[in-house]
């Protein structure tokens, strides 16, 4: 009778075991999903920024409109980004456009003393930091979830499930891993 009772409750576990495992990979594969939306919730908030900062600018930097139209162009390119390459290099480049705005802005007194400016600046930092700590989730929760479909057993059931290894969110060009420099 005990073997019976082995015998049944040997395969029930293995069972309960594959159930649990395949859910993990669920789990894990919502939770990327989920940081993924998050970084384009913080990066719309970020491109949303964009044009109040062009408005404030405009009448100030009457003379540079070439930046002002790197900072857009990089902006409209940006919110077309679809894969995660394609919105890790757009980020790139808006950060690149930012940073040269920011730094033909120094030119600007009565701009760099604006209250619309210093507001828009706070803002635009505040959502920098937001924007990376999305990243970082993100890359974990890609980690997490690319580490689990290589890994015996669970890399069985994966292959089976059709579970993909997820691409991070990489910034390849220097001067994008840096932060937006906003102050004056």
């Amino acid at each position: 009778m005990l073997i019976y009772a082995v015998l049944l409750i040997i395969p029930l576990l293995v069972v309960f075991g594959l159930i649990s495992m395949y859910n993990g990979l669920v789990a894990m594969r919502r939770d990327c999903d989920n940081a993924l939306s998050q970084i384009d919730v913080q990066l719309k908030r970020r491109y949303d920024l964009i044009p109040n900062l062009v408005e404030t600018v405009k009448g100030y930097m009457k003379f540079e409109s070439e930046t002002l139209e790197k900072v857009i162009q990089a902006r409209n390119l940006a919110l077309g980004a679809r894969t995660v390459s394609e919105k890790s290099n757009a980020d790139a480049a808006v950060t690149s456009a930012l940073n040269g705005f920011f730094a033909v802005s120094e030119a600007y007194p009565d701009l760099k003393s604006s209250s619309n400016m210093l507001s828009l600046q706070e803002e635009l930092k505040s959502t920098e930091n937001k924007v990376s700590f999305a990243r970082q989730y993100y890359n974990d929760s890609v980690t997490r979830l690319n580490t689990k479909i290589e890994q015996f057993p669970s890399s069985v059931l994966a292959g089976m499930g059709g579970f993909k290894a997820k691409e991070l969110f990489v910034l390849e060009e220097p001067e994008a891993r840096q932060a937006v420099k906003v102050q004056f």
